[in-house]
C-alpha cells in the first residue's frame, strides 16, 4: 500500500501540484502542528503550517512516503488550483438523503444558467460518490476557500485549501480518477461567481488578516481538532459538537474564516470515524449557535 500511495504522490507532483501527507486512511494532515513543531528542519527559523511545506521535490516526497503508508493530500492554492468539490448529501444515518439535491446537480443547474455545458477537465470521485472537479486558477487571481456559498452541497478549495488526491484511500472506499484530462483554466463565469460571493458578516474591527487566522484561535482550533480524533467510539459526535461550539466565538470575532474551521473539523471528524453527513451537520449546527449566541470580543 505504501508503494502504491508514494507512486500517486509522485505522479501528482508531476502535474505540478503540491502535496502533503495525510494520516493513513484519513484526510487530516500528517504533518506536525505548531504546539508539537521541534523549530529543527524547515522549521528552524519558526513553524512553517501545511500548507507552506507541500512540495512537488520527488526525494522529500519518497522520503516522506517511505516512512508510512500516507494518504495524499493537495495544497490547492499554491498548487495554482481551484477544486470544485461536488457532494453527496447524507443522513444521520450515513445513507444517501433524496431530500436534497447533490452537488452535481446543483454544479449542472449553475452550468446551465450561465449557457455554459459541463466542463471538460480533471475529475476524482470520491468515496462517498462525489466529485472533485480541479480547475488552474487564471494568472493573477487569489481566491480563498468556500463552503456552500456557490450553491447547495458545491464547495471549493484553493488558498488555504486541501483536497484528497486520486489514489488515496478511507474505510469508505477510493478517490479514483473519471476524467485523466488536464486540469482547465476556471471558466470565467465561475470565476465571477466565486469572486462575489457574499462573505459572512463580521464583528467590527476584526483582528483577521486577510487569509490568515490569530495565533490564539489557530491554537484553540488545533487543540481542539486533535481531541475529536482522539476521541473514541461513544462520545466522538459529542466531542465533535464542543470543539466546533468552542471555535465559532472565533469566526464570530473574525479571528479565523468559518470555511477553515468547518474543513478542519470535517477531516477530524472523518478521521475519528464519523460519517461525512454526521460531522457536517453537527459543525454546521455547532457553529450557527456559537456565532449566535457569543458574547461581543470586548467583552469576553
Amino acid at each position: 500500500m505504501s508503494d502504491h500511495l508514494m507512486r500517486a504522490a509522485l505522479d501528482t507532483a508531476a502535474r505540478g501540484w503540491h502535496v502533503h501527507p495525510l494520516l493513513p486512511g484519513g484526510k487530516a494532515s500528517a504533518l506536525h502542528g505548531e504546539r508539537s513543531c521541534p523549530r529543527t528542519g524547515e522549521c528552524a527559523g519558526g513553524h512553517v503550517k501545511w500548507e507552506a511545506r507541500a512540495t512537488t521535490d520527488p526525494d522529500r516526497i519518497r522520503a516522506a512516503w517511505g516512512a508510512g503508508a500516507f494518504n495524499v493530500g493537495i495544497a490547492t492554492g499554491p498548487s495554482g488550483l481551484v477544486v470544485v468539490d461536488l457532494d453527496i448529501p447524507k443522513e444521520k444515518n450515513g445513507k444517501g438523503s433524496s431530500a436534497a439535491p447533490c452537488g452535481a446537480t446543483t454544479f449542472l443547474a449553475l452550468c446551465e444558467r450561465a449557457g455554459q455545458s459541463w466542463p471538460a477537465t480533471y475529475t476524482v470521485r470520491t468515496p462517498s460518490g462525489g466529485m472533485h472537479l480541479y480547475f488552474t486558477t487564471p494568472p493573477g487571481i487569489r481566491l480563498p476557500c468556500t463552503a456552500r456559498t456557490v450553491a447547495p452541497n458545491v464547495d471549493t478549495r484553493a488558498w488555504g485549501g486541501n483536497i484528497v488526491a486520486a489514489g488515496s484511500t478511507t474505510p469508505h472506499g477510493a478517490y479514483e480518477v473519471t476524467d485523466d484530462g488536464p486540469a482547465v483554466v476556471l471558466p470565467g463565469w465561475l470565476l465571477q461567481r466565486l469572486q462575489t460571493v457574499p462573505k459572512p458578516a463580521s464583528m467590527p474591527a476584526p483582528l483577521l488578516i486577510p487569509g490568515q487566522a490569530t495565533r490564539r484561535a489557530e491554537v484553540a482550533l488545533e487543540r481542539e481538532t486533535a481531541a475529536v480524533r482522539a476521541t473514541s467510539e461513544g462520545g466522538r459526535n459529542n466531542r465533535l459538537l464542543a470543539g466546533a461550539r468552542a471555535l465559532g466565538r472565533f469566526v464570530a470575532w473574525g479571528e479565523i474564516p468559518r470555511d477553515v474551521v468547518e474543513e478542519a473539523f470535517q477531516a477530524a471528524g472523518e478521521s475519528a470515524g464519523l460519517s461525512t453527513g454526521e460531522c457536517r451537520t453537527t459543525i454546521h449546527s455547532a457553529l450557527d449557535w456559537s456565532i449566535r449566541t457569543c458574547r461581543l470580543r470586548e467583552a469576553a
